[in-house]
């Protein structure tokens, strides 16, 4: 059976700060590392084939360290970030084949970044709360159709998420592979809809902690056989 392992990332220092986040690019905090080398203990049983993840640091962080901490995870091999030709920095990066009996590829897309947050973004989530209402802020989080200010919703989330998973993602699932995505709330939120076919009054009720690896198991078909929440 494939595996399909997903992660929110750590918390970052926003995140710690109860800023709305977004596009902007925030590493982690102290306490996200330190989530994302736990995760890495729990995932010490796995041998992951292949890992996706967004192009924010904080996703990329957390994959480095979940995918370092412990070398079996990496059966002893290299994780290389591969560039996209289309990266301004790409550096013939994706000119370089590479050995799969050495590395590990890690891939890059802007299609799992997190969702847009519009003019919500740098704002305080309590004090947006004060000046909104808690229901409309709640209903701009997390809702699957209504955006924020200048924002992405869910629904718009999802469309740039689905494409990717399909094309990119379960192809490596259909071939039996174990596979680490580390990405965002919505991201994920997203990519959870699809597998477990949550219909858009169901997901306001779907939270994902940070730095908790969900990991699937799932048939040739990408049917799910079996979840598991590594508390």
């Amino acid at each position: 059976m494939a595996k399909l392992i997903l992660i929110r990332h750590g918390e970052s220092i926003w995140n710690a700060a109860n800023k709305f986040t977004g596009w902007v690019d925030v590493p982690l905090s102290r306490r996200g590392r330190a989530e994302a080398t736990i995760a890495s203990a729990k995932l010490r049983h796995y041998r992951v084939d292949v890992c996706f993840t967004s192009l924010l640091v904080r996703a990329m962080e957390t994959a480095i360290l979940c995918l370092t901490e412990y070398e079996e995870i990496c059966g002893g091999k290299t994780p290389i970030f591969q560039h996209a030709a289309d990266d301004p920095e790409w550096h013939g990066w994706d000119k370089y084949e590479g050995n799969p009996n050495e590395e590990l590829p890690i891939f890059l897309s802007q299609a799992l970044d997190e969702r847009y947050y519009g003019q919500l973004q740098g704002l305080n989530k309590a004090q947006t709360a004060e000046k909104y209402g808690k229901e409309k802020v709640r209903e701009w989080r997390r809702s699957y159709y209504t955006p924020p200010p200048g924002g992405e919703s869910l629904e718009d989330t999802q469309k740039r998420v689905i494409p990717y998973f399909t094309s990119r993602i379960l192809t490596h699932i259909k071939h039996g592979d174990t596979v680490l995505v580390a990405a965002h709330g919505n991201s994920l939120r997203a990519m959870i809809m699809k597998l477990e076919n949550l219909s858009p009054e169901e997901v306001p009720n779907l939270e994902l902690t940070t730095g908790v690896p969900i990991v699937y198991e799932l048939d040739s078909e990408t049917n799910i056989v079996d979840k598991i929440i590594l508390n």
